[in-house]
């Protein structure tokens, strides 16, 4: 095995060689699934983490790799570096590799619209990639990406003008947290006659909202984020203003609902899309069903269309319920599902890094 092991080395000789930052996180953790299940692009992979999963081993490609500190020393080498930490951590740590040589692909949300830092989807503006003055590019939110790419393809086509659209994420979206939080109210509910009077959740739930305002077991949350000017929150604003920037489109009418469901992964939206002229179903169906990074599943009538329970843990974006609005004749709406963990985050900052790679090579 060990012989083994030294010959995939030395065949990934003259790679790239990619650092993995915040390597044991819930994104990270995904990130390197994703790393083993792809195309093996790269040379060295080195794993960085904060100081308390220092010398964890992890499995990447079918390897023990020891976890390192996040110190500079760690960049020396390192031709692309993602970054799947908090934003501090990110706004401090992202400039520092880039100084030492690494392009940055950064997951958090300190750099997003900084005009310095292009914000890439590699199906809809890869060409963006390469006009990082600061050697930093950013991935987007995950609420953004659960519908961007099928939204990407039909403004290439159709020429976008308008965006209506309502979230319904997933607790994961909060973080581990969430996820632990949504857990252990449905436990607290599952078994009883809870959800049919006033309050009786919320009293059985007590103050075990985790990171939400109210309970997500047996309910939904109409906010999701922090708050901002005029009753918006901070999530609905980022991906009215994530939207506007991938797609080259800073004027575009963009209204947002965030709404947090009792689900633990995969974030689903209802999109009302305006476009510049007439718009067919068929001609839209086309388009999907071609679209790199989407699987148009619509068929209401066989009961076919997507769900987070059946869209979770793969990658594409899901595009169902496709129709023509019924007194807009150039606009469209549509379901959309993506897993907020794979595409929603760590492929989509994978994909960005082979980009990359590409172009070191």
């Amino acid at each position: 095995m060990a012989d083994l092991r030294q010959d995939a080395r030395t065949v990934r000789s003259g790679r790239p060689t990619l650092a993995v930052v915040g390597a044991t996180g819930a994104v990270g953790t995904v990130m390197l699934r994703i790393l083993s299940q792809r195309a093996d692009i790269w040379g060295e992979i080195r794993l960085i983490a904060s100081p308390r999963s220092v010398g964890r081993k992890l499995t990447v490609r079918g390897e023990e790799t020891e976890v390192l500190a996040l110190t500079e020393e760690a960049f020396d080498g390192v031709d692309v570096a993602m970054f799947d930490v908090p934003d501090e951590v990110a706004e401090r740590w992202a400039p520092v590799a880039a100084a030492k040589g690494a392009v940055v692909v950064d997951n958090s949300g300190v750099f997003r619209m900084d005009p310095d830092v292009p914000l890439v989807v590699p199906e809809v503006n890869p060409h963006a990639v390469r006009m990082r003055p600061r050697g930093i590019i950013a991935n987007p939110s995950c609420t953004t990406l659960s519908m961007i790419v099928a939204l990407g393809a039909l403004h290439a086509e159709f020429g976008l003008r308008a965006l209506v659209a309502s979230s319904y994420q997933a607790v994961s979206g909060a973080g581990r947290t969430g996820v632990e939080t949504l857990r252990r109210q449905l436990s607290l509910v599952a078994g009883t006659e809870l959800g049919t009077h006033p309050g009786d959740v919320r009293r059985a739930v007590g103050d075990h909202t985790g990171p939400f305002p109210e309970p997500v077991a047996l309910n939904v949350v109409p906010w999701a984020g922090t708050a901002q000017e005029d009753g918006w929150s901070s999530e609905e604003l980022k991906v009215r203003d994530e939207s506007r920037k991938i797609l080259g489109l800073p004027n575009l009418p963009v209204a947002v609902t965030c709404v947090r469901v009792p689900v633990i992964t995969t974030h689903s939206l209802t999109v009302h899309a305006r476009f510049e002229g007439e718009v067919t179903v068929d001609k839209a169906r086309e388009i999907l069903a071609t679209a790199p990074g989407v699987v148009l599943f619509d068929n209401p009538a066989a009961g076919e269309f997507p769900t987070p329970a059946d869209v979770v843990g793969t990658d594409p974006t899901w595009v169902g319920r496709v129709r023509r609005a019924l007194d807009d004749p150039t606009a469209l709406e549509l379901f959309v599902c993506g897993d907020n963990l794979r595409k929603g985050s760590a492929l989509n900052t994978a994909q960005i890094a082979e980009v990359v790679a590409a172009e070191l090579s």
